[in-house]
């Protein structure tokens, strides 16, 4: 990758005619480092959220080696950019080929279920294997989050117990739970609940479990979308664990996705064309901006001005924004609003930010369009939850800020003592 001071660097020294993925590896090992000092666990990245080569050898590289996966290829990723790295494959249904795969072919020991079917298809996959570490996936309640991931996957409460107890009877080595609160949870007492909820199931199907896997959910900072801080969050996890019925050897793991790297990437893309107060860029829903479109969140954006060799960041009276896309599709629709200054126009550059989680992982190439470079950069992100930026975001605001630098020792993984 080329690297540049700012995205501004980047436009002053050649305007590019499509879109720019921005990465700002800096914030991916600030993020890893805080997650390690701070969970009092093993830390599996979650590697959905944002798969790039860039994003799995930084966190490698600083010290968080487990990742969880969903597929073959993302073991495959994992395995050429972090090998050596420990796996979990915690899709709760998966292809007996690729469970095969994830066993023989690359040592995948960890495997999610949430049903009895799923269970026997684990077994017969890897031939009865003793060696296998089995995390049941239980269904909680998602009140808070941006996303609820319930319904899809998770036993029931009142199926949990039978499904525990012959996880538990099928495995020689560590039978865990697991959940998730929801995508970008926003109450930090999901997880206590949640947590009490796990130990219910545990308690009335008279087993323990070896692993307590409190999933993802751990949100980012967007406009209009301010979380408490992340200690918060590992406090309520830490008096859940201290009231679970758990061994005292029982190990703590969570998946964080967005909080790892959802301030690690933005986009630059160029205006085609204004009509009022919609822009029409060379990236949309079917590039980076799924996000954008499909849930609505109003990222936040700067305006960069003029030709290579004369281009400047510009400020200015704001006014509310919507986006389209460059495909011939009407749903490529990003309504935002998005706060630029009022006489932006054709040729501008508009920088949005905060799109590190699940921006180019969406990415389809609809239309021809969707198409980037990568660049890295070594500013600041627009915002952060580690004390990189100004936390929350001003609206209509969109002033940037310096580096504050975070210490990067790593902390101790250690078991529940």
């Amino acid at each position: 990758m080329h690297t540049y001071h700012t995205p501004l660097d980047l436009v002053r020294e050649r305007s590019p005619e499509r879109p720019v993925a921005i990465a700002r590896p800096d914030a991916v090992a600030v993020a890893a480092n805080w997650f390690q000092a701070n969970f009092k666990g093993d830390v599996f990245y979650a590697v959905k959220a944002n798969p790039s080569p860039w994003v799995i050898e930084t966190l490698a590289a600083n010290g968080v080696r487990s990742f969880d996966v969903a597929s073959v290829p993302e073991i495959e990723l994992v395995a050429q950019y972090a090998p050596g790295s420990r796996m979990a494959f915690m899709h709760p249904v998966k292809s007996r080929r690729a469970i095969a795969a994830a066993y023989f072919d690359h040592g995948v020991r960890t495997f999610s279920l949430d049903t009895h079917e799923e269970l026997a298809k684990i077994l017969e996959a890897t031939d009865g294997a003793k060696d296998l570490n089995l995390i049941v996936r239980l269904a909680v309640a998602a009140d808070g989050a941006a996303y609820s991931l319930s319904g899809k996957f998770g036993v029931e409460a009142h199926e949990a117990p039978a499904l525990l107890l012959a996880t538990r009877r099928a495995t020689q080595d560590l039978m865990g739970v697991s959940f998730h609160v929801g995508s970008q949870c926003m109450r930090p007492t999901a997880y206590q609940a949640a947590m009490s909820q796990a130990s219910r199931a545990l308690v009335r199907a008279g087993v323990f479990a070896d692993v307590v896997d409190v999933g993802g959910g751990f949100p980012s900072v967007y406009p209009g979308m301010t979380p408490p801080a992340l200690a918060e969050y590992i406090d309520s996890i830490d008096r859940g664990f201290a009231e679970m019925m758990v061994h005292e050897t029982t190990e703590l793991w969570c998946e964080p996705g967005r909080a790892l790297v959802a301030e690690a990437s933005s986009i630059l893309t160029k205006v085609e064309l204004r009509k009022g107060d919609a822009l029409y860029l060379n990236d949309g829903s079917y590039g980076s901006l799924f996000d954008a479109a499909h849930t609505k969140w109003p990222f936040p954006v700067k305006l960069f001005r003029g030709e290579a060799g004369e281009a400047v960041e510009v400020d200015g009276a704001l006014k509310p924004y919507r986006f389209y896309g460059p495909t011939c599709d009407s749903l490529d629709h990003m309504p935002g609003p998005f706060w630029l200054p009022e006489d932006i126009g054709e040729g501008d550059y508009v920088e949005i930010g905060m799109l590190g989680a699940y921006g180019v992982a969406m990415n389809t190439r609809f239309n021809g369009f969707g198409d980037a470079e990568t660049i890295e950069v070594n500013d600041a992100p627009m915002a952060s939850m580690f004390g990189l930026a100004k936390r929350s975001i001003s609206v209509p605001k969109t002033e940037n800020h310096n580096v504050v630098k975070l210490s990067r020792a790593r902390g101790k993984k250690r078991r529940r003592k």
